[in-house]
């Protein structure tokens, strides 16, 4: 059965029809064949027209009809506080079509994110940008700005997750992560939009993971994510709103140094998220803000709970987004990264066995390498043009000198705590700017340094200078 008011917003052709405005947004569910696109005209930051064109149910023919109802003549932010409540409301429906009305709020919400390049609002005093993950922890965040006093406006970037994956929920930037942090802003009565930057994300990170793999190297896609593609999207999102300032939920601090902000070491070492951060550039880090810094995560989970958040209890999102829970090496043969296959040799060149690709070892890996008997061996170096690895004792695996290319130091160091590798520990070492990058000279050698990781440099807490390993 259907109530009175969703059958006369199925019926109303007012908000129905092509209107060829300069934003727009789709949605569809491939198990019940649903379309609904939403079209708007925004003019001076606010929309001034908006229909839609439907392929679907009464449900989410009604609702997306009663979305474009909502938003016509609203502010872009205003408009963005359009949620599910509002269409439970209006409509009355059947809860076991949730899904319908959910399907007409991503539409409209596409195309409110379309439409703010378009509309650029004026700059307001005490707005800020919050990026929301879905999680606990920017929802955090989010209620830590609001309750400074500051005028929040939730951003979500849709990034690229492998079609294959096998867990593509686990990523911080799936559909559903979508939904649950514009659930959290609308909580709280704040705007949200979702920023779909599937493709520039791939070309940007996902294609250079995989030509990385291919030529041999390791790289950290999280750390090329936040420093070249993230938070150039984010504050440039917080620009068009109007918004001086962004807030994230990572757990790391800004500080400043020589007349630079610069990124430090958060207050909880278990969660510390410095290192991805360190290719932020300090000319951007100077309009960032991160609340979570000073605390731990146990706090963080506390005052979601207190606050009676529905993030208090949602799992972690792991480390990289687009593989979505599965294994990296699956996914570069699935994408083009299979390193060429060939053989595995010792230091002096014997035959030890054969692999079926180089992308699948890394320096210091000692499982996998399929070589039975004798010492425990470990994988030395890779040569991604013959396809030859080549495997050692530990002891073999020390450098002392390790040079980064490119790089950059943030402030003048010349002694600095060198870390080689997200989970290894720093070392301490001597810098000396060389070329496009740097060269450290280890107090003690250091194992397992690989080809195309990141390199992060602290003065005690504090990032001065990061780049990629080239040895």
């Amino acid at each position: 059965m259907y109530s009175d008011r969703l059958v006369a917003h199925a019926l109303d052709l007012k908000r129905a029809g092509a209107l060829g405005g300069n934003a727009w947004g789709e949605a569809g569910s491939t198990s019940c064949g649903d379309a609904v696109r939403v079209e708007l005209v925004v003019e001076d930051g606010r929309v001034a027209a908006a229909r839609h064109r439907s392929r679907a149910c009464p449900h989410a023919t009604a609702a997306v009809a009663l979305c474009c109802e909502l938003a016509e003549g609203r502010g872009l932010l205003d408009a963005a506080r359009i949620g599910i409540s509002d269409l439970e409301q209006g409509l009355d429906p059947d809860p076991a079509n949730r899904e319908c009305l959910l399907l007409a709020l991503d539409a409209l919400h596409g195309a409110l994110a379309r439409a703010v390049p378009a509309g650029t609002l004026e700059p307001a005093p005490g707005r800020v940008a919050v990026a929301m993950s879905g999680g606990v922890d920017s929802a955090v965040t989010l209620l830590k700005v609001a309750e400074a006093g500051c005028e929040p406006v939730g951003v979500t970037l849709r990034l690229w997750i492998d079609p294959q994956a096998p867990d593509g929920e686990r990523a911080c930037c799936s559909p559903g992560s979508v939904r649950a942090a514009r659930d959290a802003c609308h909580a709280l009565g704040v705007p949200h939009f979702a920023l779909d930057l599937r493709e520039p994300f791939r070309h940007a990170v996902v294609d250079e993971f995989v030509r990385a793999h291919r030529a041999g190297l390791t790289p950290n896609p999280c750390v090329r994510c936040n420093g070249v593609f993230r938070f150039d999207a984010l504050l440039d999102f917080a620009d068009h709103v109007g918004a001086g300032r962004l807030a994230t939920g990572h757990y790391a601090r800004i500080v400043e140094r020589g007349g630079r902000a610069l990124v430090a070491r958060g207050l909880d070492p278990a969660k510390d998220q410095s290192y991805m951060l360190a290719g932020v550039a300090p000319e951007l880090l100077a309009r960032v803000w991160f609340p979570l810094g000073q605390q731990r995560k146990t706090e963080t989970r506390a005052q979601a709970r207190t606050a009676h958040l529905a993030a208090a209890e949602r799992r972690e999102s792991q480390e990289v987004c687009f593989v979505g829970g599965g294994d990296h090496r699956a996914f570069l043969e699935r994408h083009g990264g299979a390193g060429r296959p060939g053989a595995i040799v010792d230091s002096a060149g014997a035959l030890l066995g054969r692999h079926d690709g180089v992308h699948r070892f890394t320096p210091g890996q000692r499982k996998g390498l399929g070589v039975g008997g004798g010492p425990a061996l470990f994988v030395l170096r890779t040569d991604a043009a013959t396809g030859t690895v080549v495997a050692g004792r530990r002891e073999q695996l020390a450098v002392s000198r390790v040079r980064v290319s490119p790089g950059r130091l943030h402030v003048p160091v010349e002694r600095v705590e060198a870390k080689l590798r997200y989970r290894s520990a720093a070392v301490g070492a001597r810098v000396s700017a060389v070329g496009d990058g740097f060269e450290l000279e280890l107090d003690e050698p250091a194992q397992g340094v690989a080809p195309g990781q990141a390199a992060v440099l602290y003065d005690g807490d504090v990032v001065v200078g990061a780049g990629r390993i080239a040895l």
